[in-house]
This record gives C-alpha cells, structure tokens and sequence, in this order.
C-alpha cells in the first residue's frame, strides 16, 4: 500500500500542483473542499475521478479549516501518513479589507488543525504552508534566522501558524515544519495576483479584448519562483529524518515592473502603453523587497530551483495567450459533472 496525504486547500494553486506531485509517487490523496454554491475544482478537472470508481486515488471531502471537530473526525477516519496545510485566505490586499476573517482562517484555521491532529491521536507528519509575508519591514536577503515583522493581517495571521507549528512540534512531538515559501506563481495563480493579473491582461490586450491594466506598486521588489518547483521542497520536507523550518526561494529579485516589460515583450508589446496606476491596489502598510536566502534547504533537503522569474513570466503569458485563444474557439467548454 502507498501512503496516503490530506491537503488543505487542495482547490489552489499549489494544491493542484501538489496532489499531481503526490499522486505521481503512489500516494492516495484526501482534499478538503469548502462548500461552494458554484464549482471550485477547475484546477483539479483533469484529476477528477468519480465517486462511483472503486480504488479511487484522489479522494474529495467537504470540510473547513473554521470547523474543528469536521476535522477531528475526518482525521481520525483516514489516518493519513501525511497532512499538508495549504489552506488560508492568502491575497495580502485583501487581508486588509477583511482582517478577522484572515485572523480566524490563515492564523486559527492553522491552531485547530494542529489541535485536531493532536487530539485524534494518529501518526502523521505536517507541513505548514508559511510565507515570506511574515519577514514584512525585514531588510533582505530573508533567511530561517530573520526576525518576522509583517506588514498586513495576513503577515501577522502567518506568523501566529508558523509560532503555533513549533509549538506543537516542541510541546507534543509531532513531526510539523514550516515551509516559508517566498512568491511562487504558475497559470493556475489565482487571477487577482499581481503576476496571473500581468499576464492575463497581456493575453486579453493582446487579443483585442482590452486596452488597460490597473495596478498599484511597481517599485516592490519580489523574489518570484515557479509554483510546481515548491512543492516538491513541500513534499521533501515531510521525507527529511528530523522536522524543521526551510525557507524557499530563488534568490534573484525583480520589480513589478521588471514583470510587466518582460511579459508584455513576450507578446510583442510595450507595457507603458498599456498599464495605468490605481491607488486602490496600494496597501496601507507596504512590504519594499522580499528576497529569500534558500541555503539551508539546498543543504538539507538537495532542492534547488530552476525557473526564473523572467522565464516565469513567459511561461505565463503563453499559458494566458493559449488558454485565450481556446476560449475564443470554444474548445474549453465545461461538461458539468
């Protein structure tokens, strides 16, 4: 029998990439699914099976990280050899907007969880899904030493989930780490982040269908990686002998800015044409540059990444451009399950 694993937030980005990652090594994979009024499994449609098969290996269960006891009892039910937190409300902006709901969530979702794990009593081993939010005002490089000082809710609501992480790892043994993964974006990030807004926009201008994008910041500088590359420093955490903390990241910054001209080039065109600030997209607090210092877990664990964050944003813009020109041709029409 392979092992089995529960992901949080399975319906995300890097749940998507991880349950392909995980399903790839044999394992059964459980997700939790928020109830929802409408689909929110488009990232996982080409892995869907259904329920009717015998011997499925991707599994779907309705729960919520707001729900302590559905947790227990889901636990205690599968037993899985791995649990992999990725769930949160994760857009930075908007955690201003709605701080107590990112408080309870990203930051409390994490302590009833662990608080889950621990009282149903199984063996399993955790990865916390921590950010590089949490280095905040911090001076960069940001590495497994620096001190946290986040600068929005959802920074502080990360910070109480990695603080409740090794608490539960000292106080009760369990086999928890912390994954503090800088920026890391793909074609499945959602479509109201900075780099999946660039680059859709660009397949959309490039299309004829608009003519502007609204951004905020250009000037912050970040340290963007390729989103399927980080979940295998996910996975191979949870296979390293002794739990502990790793940063992730690539090491090389760029600006806003930066992205927008390589993505736009990408396409043929010229991003100052095109893009106009909006200072609704500001934060109140803003993070200036997050540039991760990945040693420890190239030692540690042998990962290194390969994808930069300008062949990041081709790689993006063809994905938006491709996945465009389908829509148009009504070659991805949706057959309800």
């Amino acid at each position: 029998m392979g092992k089995s694993a529960l992901i949080t937030g399975i319906t995300g980005q890097d749940g998507s990439y991880l349950t392909e990652l995980l399903l790839s090594k044999g394992y059964t994979v459980h997700g939790l699914v928020r109830r929802s009024s409408s689909f929110n499994t488009g990232r996982l449609d080409h892995l869907y099976q259904d329920p009717h098969e015998d011997g499925r290996s991707l599994v779907l269960h309705h729960a919520d990280l707001s729900d302590g006891v559905a947790m227990v009892n889901l636990l205690r039910d599968l037993r899985p050899d791995e649990v992999y937190n990725l769930g949160a409300q994760s857009h930075v902006r908007v955690s201003f907007d709605s701080p107590l709901y990112t408080g309870d969530v990203t930051g409390m979702g994490t302590m009833r969880l662990l608080e889950a794990i621990r009282a149903s009593g199984i063996d399993t081993r955790i990865y916390q899904a921590s950010s590089s939010e949490m280095f905040g005002a911090a001076p960069p490089p940001q590495n497994e030493r620096t001190r946290f000082h986040p600068r929005s809710p959802y920074g502080c609501a990360k910070v109480f989930g990695y603080w409740a992480t090794v608490n539960y790892r000292e106080a009760y043994d369990l086999f928890a780490v912390n994954g503090i993964l800088f920026n890391h974006e793909s074609p499945r990030r959602g479509e109201t982040f900075v780099t999946r807004k660039i680059s859709r926009a660009v397949a959309r201008i490039h299309a004829g269908l608009q003519d502007r994008l609204y951004l905020g910041n250009l000037e912050a500088v970040r340290d963007w990686g390729y989103a399927p590359e980080y979940v295998e420093a996910m996975w191979r955490m949870l296979q390293h002998d002794v739990p502990d903390d790793y940063v992730v990241a690539t090491g090389e910054a760029a600006t806003v800015r930066d992205f927008l001209e390589v993505a736009f080039a990408s396409a043929g065109m010229n991003w100052r044409e095109h893009v106009h600030f909006d200072a609704k997209y500001e934060r109140p607090s803003e993070v200036d540059a997050l540039i991760g210092d990945a040693g420890k877990a190239e030692a540690a664990l042998g990962w290194k990444p390969r994808v930069r964050w300008a062949e990041l944003a081709r790689i993006m813009v063809e994905a938006d451009i491709s996945a465009l020109e389908a829509d148009l041709a009504g070659a991805t029409v949706r057959i309800d399950r």
